[in-house]
């Protein structure tokens, strides 16, 4: 491939990658969340202590709160920004892909890599949602890649090479925490014991590198604790260990379950990666470092450890991403002719049943779904369909005139486009999804002093898109912890929540349609200014009911022949 096609693609790349992160709106819980707690972050200038609706939130360490508020002061608060966090590791991950293979096998393998990480769908669905794993997928890929590197340079220049590995190192454990030195050490051992080979260890510079770990490392985790005492204990603890070794946080899934990740998360890659896999081991030349074993270590390590998990979810793989794509990049040209034409042929298979199914998705309509919305779904699904069959039967004809890089490439193609367009296909339910037109209805009504309530719920997305927190009432979600750290910022019963309401004038709330139905039979006076599928917002009314004859706001609701002021029908 000449550079002219090459810097063409690169440019594609990112107008594709980052063109589209404000697209759509943020979806709960994990975009409402990430998004919010750096928004608080700039609004309290305390960037110490991170807080979700006020509470102190010590689940994850600071790193891209860090990251996301200053992208606020920099260009501004929206969706666009608050995503740019995991683009933009993702894309640098694909950057250090392509050069990591460059480096070690040569162009093909590094274009081949950038390509394969640049289009596996579930590297460009977390490379355009708000979750941390993405930054800690690209810090992790930059410590190993520091790490392999080191192996093949001369003691000087082996030792910068570690020193950017414990760099990474530290960065990822600020992105997402302890986990990072688990993976890093677990592959590191296992390379040492199954290939009898101690020679890494020596190139660790550890004295320089763990100087430079706790330096970027230490001042935090510090200050933090200094500032909440209660800090250490539930951060180190309960979320490290209990996480593990529990199912404190209801994620157990049974031992098979990032199998099946890995087998829609790889497409349109999967069963080649897993070809290439078994060409990866090889035979290791005694005395001399084997990139391709270790990363395959890594890969196993990674499974291993989520799979043991007591905590499973999709997203916690995302660090063999990565590895998949350097091991790929490195075999996957070579492959026959035979054994990319029975995986094309799956892959084709898979794109004419997506054609087929996605009409189906219509009968989801109902009190969720309207046809409307779920039509604009579908109208996304069968685009992206079509644009991967089309990249696959290219491809296959490609093969079949042994051009497999090119094949590569168009698939590559092909996946990136597909795997966008279902995502900004999915948008068009965000009015069930998200909190984002809730909020545009009720912002010109909304005072910014009044007080704003969130009864029996915590619509995650809802703070980031009125800008502002939330006085919960009787509903912890998962903030319990800081709620037990600050008790008097929430209401605990609904009836202490029905006395303030009647005291406070004006005063704002939201919740559920079952609740605001239950609410209103109860004769609480209330005023819907905002309604989505999900959810309403209402204001206490200006005068009490009594006061205004005719008035709708008083006993209104389903238990009378009068329906609340803008009440759902």
């Amino acid at each position: 491939m000449n550079r002219r096609v090459t810097w063409l693609l690169w440019i594609a790349l990112a107008a594709v990658w980052f063109g589209t992160l404000d697209q759509r709106a943020l979806v709960r819980p994990d975009e409402g969340r990430y998004a919010e707690i750096p928004r608080e972050m700039v609004a309290s200038g305390d960037w110490v202590t991170p807080r979700l609706n006020d509470f102190k939130y010590f689940e994850k360490p600071a790193l891209q709160y860090w990251a996301t508020a200053t992208g606020y002061q920099l260009f501004g608060i929206s969706e666009w920004t608050a995503r740019l966090w995991p683009a933009l590791t993702g894309f640098l991950s694909i950057v250090l892909a392509w050069w990591t293979g460059r480096r070690l096998w040569g162009a093909l393998a590094g274009q081949l890599a950038a390509a394969i990480l640049a289009s596996s769908l579930l590297f460009v669905v977390l490379g355009h949602l708000i979750t941390l794993d993405m930054g800690l997928s690209f810090f992790l890929q930059l410590a190993w890649t520091g790490f392999i590197l080191a192996q093949h340079g001369e003691r000087r220049e082996s030792r910068r090479w570690m020193l950017l590995a414990w760099a990474g190192l530290a960065l990822a454990v600020l992105s997402k925490g302890l986990v990072a030195l688990v993976l890093v050490g677990a592959a590191l051992l296992g390379y040492t014991l199954l290939n009898r080979d101690l020679s890494p260890w020596q190139k660790l510079a550890p004295l320089h590198g763990l100087l430079l770990f706790l330096a970027l490392t230490v001042p935090w985790f510090v200050t933090v604790s200094l500032a909440n005492p209660e800090f250490p204990q539930f951060f180190f603890i309960h979320e490290h260990f209990d996480r593990f070794l529990t199912a404190v946080h209801r994620r157990d899934e049974p031992a098979w379950y990032f199998l099946l990740v890995y087998a829609l998360g790889a497409l349109p890659w999967t069963l080649l990666l897993a070809h290439t896999l078994l060409k990866s081991w090889g035979r290791r030349v005694p005395g001399r470092f084997s990139a391709e074993r270790f990363l395959l270590l890594w890969i196993a390590a990674t499974f291993a450890f989520f799979s043991i998990s007591s905590s499973k979810m999709a997203p916690y793989i995302l660090p063999v991403f990565p590895a998949l794509a350097l091991l790929g990049g490195r075999h996957i040209a070579a492959l026959s002719r035979r054994a990319w034409l029975i995986h094309l042929a799956v892959l084709a298979t898979l794109a004419v049943a997506a054609l087929a199914m996605a009409p189906r998705v219509l009968g989801m309509a109902g009190q969720a779904y309207s046809v409307e919305m779920l039509q604009g779904v579908v109208n996304w699904l069968l685009g992206a369909a079509t644009v991967s069959l089309a990249s696959i039967l290219l491809a296959m004809w490609l093969v079949w005139k042994q051009r497999n890089a090119a094949a590569a490439t168009v698939l590559a193609i092909g996946g990136c486009l597909s795997t966008s367009a279902g995502l900004l296909g999915h948008d068009h339910v965000s009015s069930y999804s998200s909190a984002r037109s809730l909020a545009t209805q009720a912002l010109p009504r909304m005072k910014a002093d009044a007080p704003f309530y969130s009864v029996l719920t915590y619509e995650q997305t809802l703070p980031f898109y009125i800008r502002r927190t939330l006085t919960l009432v009787q509903n912890q979600n998962e903030m319990e912890f800081g709620v037990t750290q600050e008790p008097h910022k929430w209401i605990a019963t609904v009836d202490e929540f029905k006395q303030r309401w009647r005291d406070d004038r004006p005063a704002y709330a939201t919740m559920t349609l079952a609740a605001f139905d239950d609410l209103a039979v109860a004769g609480l006076p209330m005023t819907v200014i905002a309604r989505d599928r999900r959810h309403v917002i209402v204001e206490k009314p200006e005068a009490p009911a009594a006061a205004r004859p005719g008035s709708d706001s008083a006993g209104c609701g389903p238990a009378t022949s009068r329906p609340c002021t803008g009440a759902p029908r």
